[in-house]
């Protein structure tokens, strides 16, 4: 990359970014598989910021226009899949949060969906919003740790989610979609907020902040959906 001009370099450091998002996603894995699942969730919530600044980074350096052949598209679906997918449904099965056996079948619903989602070329709609759960599994489980609704309603959400992943409605974008975005992103800094004080906790945060995180959850969760009903999403 010598003799290349600055404006490539820093281009091509977006891609650097968003890579590192693997390393922090292999530090998380290796927290849960020694149980310390407050430490795992630190490491997904670096590698949840990571990729949250990559891509407005991206646009705004014109990384495409200095690296065309470079897809940032496919390097952030590789690490997404691992830090939305993968680690989540490991940390559940490690876990045994629904039990031994219940764990690892949901676990395995999430990774076979999950990976059949991400081949899906309509997964975005018009709007930029998602169409069908967008396999943010790692906010789900998270918020499971935290809330603790016990092992048949967690079952029960894991394959409700599962089965939202093929049907037509749309999830928000917090970023990308600009309808109602500035309440979206508000409830989404709170969210993350809480999950940082719920992490200092260790997962053991008081009920207040459990509150937060389930009323913003539910939020986000359904959203789009709301917005997608009252004809504001397409």
């Amino acid at each position: 990359m010598f003799g290349l001009s600055k404006n490539a370099l820093w281009a091509f450091g977006v891609h650097i970014l968003t890579a590192s998002g693997a390393f922090f996603a292999f530090l998380a894995l290796v927290a849960a598989a020694e149980f310390r699942f407050p430490e795992m969730f630190l490491w997904m919530g670096v590698a949840l910021l990571v990729d949250g600044v990559d891509g407005p980074l991206a646009r705004k350096l014109e990384v495409k226009k200095w690296w065309p052949y470079w897809s940032g598209e496919i390097l952030d679906a590789v690490i997404d899949y691992f830090t939305y997918v993968m680690l989540p449904a490991f940390a559940l099965y490690q876990s045994g949060l629904m039990g031994r056996y219940a764990s690892f079948a949901c676990a395995a619903v999430i990774v076979v969906t999950s990976a059949i989602y991400y081949a899906d070329t309509r997964m975005k709609s018009r709007d930029y919003g998602f169409i069908g759960f967008p396999v943010t599994w790692n906010m789900v489980v998270f918020t499971l740790f935290i809330v603790s609704p016990g092992p048949i309603f967690s079952v029960v959400i894991v394959i409700a989610s599962a089965v939202l992943t093929f049907v037509p409605v749309i999830f928000v974008h917090p970023v990308r979609v600009k309808v109602w975005r500035t309440a979206t992103m508000a409830v989404f800094v709170t969210w993350c907020i809480s999950g940082a004080i719920a992490i200092w906790y260790e997962l053991d945060a008081p009920f207040v902040v459990d509150a937060v995180i389930m009323t913003t959850s539910i939020y986000l969760f359904c959203i789009g959906f709301a917005l997608q009903m009252m004809g504001k999403l397409n």
